[in-house]
C-alpha cells in the first residue's frame, strides 16, 4: 500500500483517471477497459542489455464493482498453474469489503483480465476480520493448495504485522512465529504502512521469504534522494516453521526530486519473487509528489549474503563488515514510456510458447478515482 493519507489530487500527473463511478456494477469486464497496444518496448540500452520484454498491459479503471466488493488494493498476486488462475489479494483493511482475494483470469494472447470470484478471509473460528485488523500485502500459493498471506498491521493502532497461512477457501490455519526485532515496541520494529509487503515461496516450498519494505527503527532511516534504506529480507524454513535467517538488502535511493522543498517522496521494496532457492526477483517501487512513480526490477542474489539474524541493530555494528544480498538490474520499467500506477505485485505465469516465462505485476490503486488497477505482463529468462 502506497500512503494511504496521499491526497488524491497528487496523482493527476500521473494521467490515470477513471471514467467509471462506484455505480459501474458489471460482472465481468467490458473490452474497452483494457490497454489495445502490444508494443514493444523501446531500444534503450537498459532495455537492450535485459532479459526482460514487455509485452503489454491491461487497466481496470477505480470503482469496478465486483460481487458487492470494490476490486482494487491489489498489493499481492500469485498463480495456480493447476487450474491456470491468479489469486490477487487487496489491502482493504475490512473497510470497503471482508478481508479478501480474487480469482483472476488472464488471458496472455490477446491479453485480458477478468475476476471470476471472491474469497473472504476468515480466522480459525470462521469469524471475519475486524476492520482495521489486517492490511493484507504479500500472497503465495502453495503445492498443498493453501496461501500464505502478510499483513502490515497498523503501528498507530498497535496492531503487529502477521504471515499466516489460510486454505484456498479462505480459513486460517496456522500462523508463522515474527521476531521480536520486527515487532513494534520500545522505539524499534516496523515502521507504519512499511512492513511486510512482500511474500514468495521458494521453488521447493522449502523456504518463505518476506522483507519489510524500509529499515526497522533500529535499523536505519527510510529512503532519500542520498541514499537508500537498508531493509531485511526474512527467511523462514517451512519444514519447522521457524524463522531461520535475516539478510541485509540495500534500496536504491529516491529516484525523483519533488519540484517543491516539502514534496512527499518515498523509495522501498515491495515485492519479491522466488526464481531459486536462493535467487529471487525485486520490485523497488517509489513514488515523488506531483512526479508519479518509479519501479525498478532487480535479479538478487542471497548466496553469499551475511546471515543477520543475530544483530539486533544494524545502527550498532560496522555495516561494512556485512556482506548484502547482490542486485543486478533487469529493467527501469520508465524505459516502457507508459504511466506506471503503485505497482505492488508480482508472479510468474505461464511459459511462454518460446519457453520463457511469462511475469506479471499488478498495482495497487488505493481505492483513488485517479489511480487504476494496472496489469503489467513481461516475458523474462532467466539463467537457472
Amino acid at each position: 500500500m502506497l500512503f494511504a493519507q496521499i491526497n488524491p489530487i497528487l496523482w493527476i500527473t500521473l494521467g490515470l483517471s477513471c471514467t467509471f463511478g462506484m455505480g459501474c456494477q458489471p460482472q465481468t469486464l467490458p473490452e474497452s477497459f483494457a490497454s489495445p497496444s502490444k508494443s514493444r518496448i523501446s531500444n534503450s540500452a537498459s532495455v537492450i542489455n535485459s532479459p526482460v520484454e514487455y509485452l503489454g498491459e491491461f487497466k481496470i479503471p477505480t470503482g469496478f464493482i465486483f460481487q458487492d466488493t470494490p476490486l482494487g488494493g491489489l498489493s499481492g498476486i500469485t498463480y495456480d498453474p493447476q487450474r491456470n488462475l491468479y489469486y490477487a489479494v487487496s489491502d482493504d483493511r475490512a473497510i470497503q469489503g471482508p478481508a479478501r482475494f480474487y480469482n483472476v483470469e488472464i488471458e496472455l494472447n490477446p491479453l485480458a483480465v477478468n475476476p471470476i470470484g471472491v474469497t473472504p478471509l476468515v480466522d480459525k473460528s470462521s469469524r471475519p476480520f475486524p476492520t482495521y485488523t489486517v492490511d493484507p500485502e504479500g500472497i503465495s500459493l502453495t503445492r498443498r493448495d493453501t496461501l500464505f498471506i502478510s499483513s502490515e498491521g497498523d503501528v498507530e493502532r498497535d496492531i503487529q504485522p502477521f504471515i499466516k497461512e489460510f486454505s484456498r477457501e479462505g480459513k486460517e490455519l496456522q500462523s508463522l512465529p515474527i521476531p521480536d526485532k520486527f515487532i513494534a515496541q520500545n522505539g524499534q520494529g516496523i515502521r507504519n504502512n512499511q512492513a511486510f509487503e512482500s511474500l514468495t515461496l521458494s521453488p521447493s516450498e522449502q523456504f518463505l521469504y518476506t522483507a519489510t519494505e524500509t529499515a526497522l527503527v533500529q535499523d536505519g532511516e527510510p529512503a532519500n534522494l542520498e541514499k537508500g534504506t537498508p531493509v531485511r529480507i526474512l527467511q523462514y524454513d517451512l519444514t519447522t516453521g521457524q524463522p531461520v535467517q535475516e539478510f541485509y538488502y540495500l534500496t536504491e535511493p529516491v529516484q525523483t526530486e519533488p519540484k517543491y522543498p516539502d514534496g512527499l517522496t518515498i523509495h522501498s521494496l515491495v515485492e519479491l519473487l522466488a526464481w531459486d532457492e536462493t535467487k529471487l526477483l525485486s520490485l523497488e517501487r517509489g513514488f515523488t509528489e506531483d512526479v508519479g512513480n518509479t519501479v525498478l526490477l532487480y535479479e538478487v542474489s542471497l548466496g553469499d549474503a551475511t546471515n543477520i539474524q543475530p544483530i539486533d541493530s544494524l545502527k550498532d555494528v560496522d555495516i561494512q563488515n556485512i556482506q548484502p544480498a547482490q542486485k543486478r538490474l533487469l529493467l527501469d520499467l520508465r524505459t516502457l514510456d507508459i504511466p506506471l500506477d503503485n505497482l505492488e505485485g508480482m508472479t510468474f505465469g505461464p511459459k511462454l510458447a518460446d519457453g520463457r516465462r511469462s511475469l506479471i505485476l499488478v498495482s495497487d490503486n488505493n481505492f483513488n478515482p485517479l489511480q487504476v488497477t494496472q496489469f503489467l505482463v513481461f516475458a523474462i529468462n532467466l539463467e537457472e
